[in-house]
């Protein structure tokens, strides 16, 4: 009989257990550490930083934010997607708005999920301005560096396809069956040379599960191509 009622209590203690567990998930009720421990931040599978889906999640966050501070910011473009497995996926957004005429850097994290239909903005934070920088900008400042050379903001427009240019000729210059990824840009310089501006750029890769760094030089003419003239492991 005692064996008996320690069965009958463990299947209780058993049902009531999984009942509570089904009703936390359909209250939505996971804290912010468990939601932040499930899954790594990886890049958005199947849907680029172009799609319907991200510009929406990055229209969300920009008008949440304005709501929540009584600001007046507008979305001009994601420069960035990626996203994290939780109890459902929490995006990770890095978005270009307009403040007052100033392009600036903010990065937000959108939390989704989909069969409750619930959003959430769970950050919304200032990274830095984007003072997208001109040919004309680096004649002038070129007087007053020696070098020639001037530290222009990794997540410049003109500096993250430099990049990209750079990672697809590296790949077709490659025997590699393995590709190469873009992880970061680390550093970004800039010079004048007549008619075009050259992109002095130090930038982290992966390929095949190998982490590379290597410096590399792209022309960007004034028509907008680009044109990688130099690269160079970074060891």
């Amino acid at each position: 009989m005692r064996v008996i009622r320690s069965r009958a209590i463990l299947i209780v203690l058993f049902l009531v257990s999984a009942f509570g567990l089904s009703e936390q998930g359909k209250s939505g009720g996971f804290c912010s550490e468990e939601m932040a421990t499930l899954g790594g931040v990886h890049d958005s599978h199947g849907s680029s930083q172009n799609s319907d889906e991200i510009h929406s999640l990055a229209k969300f966050a920009v008008d949440e934010h304005n709501k929540k501070e009584n600001a007046m910011i507008e979305l001009a473009r994601v420069v960035k997607a990626q996203e994290q497995t939780v109890a459902g996926k929490l995006h990770h957004l890095t978005l270009e708005v307009m403040d007052a005429g100033k392009k600036k850097l903010y990065e937000a994290k959108v939390w989704v999920k989909p069969w409750l239909n619930f959003k959430e903005l769970q950050e919304f934070k200032h990274v830095e301005d984007v003072p997208t920088f001109t040919s004309s900008d680096l004649g002038v400042k070129q007087v007053e560096q020696s070098s020639g050379l001037k530290s222009v903001p990794v997540h410049d427009p003109v500096v993250e396809e430099a990049a990209e240019h750079a990672i697809k000729t590296i790949q077709q210059r490659s025997n590699s069956i393995h590709p190469y990824k873009l992880q970061e840009i680390v550093h970004a310089n800039a010079e004048m040379a007549d008619d075009s501006t050259k992109l002095h750029l130090v930038i982290k890769t992966s390929r095949g599960g190998k982490e590379e760094k290597f410096k590399v030089q792209v022309q960007h003419n004034n028509e907008g191509a680009f044109h990688l003239n130099r690269m160079e492991p970074d060891n």
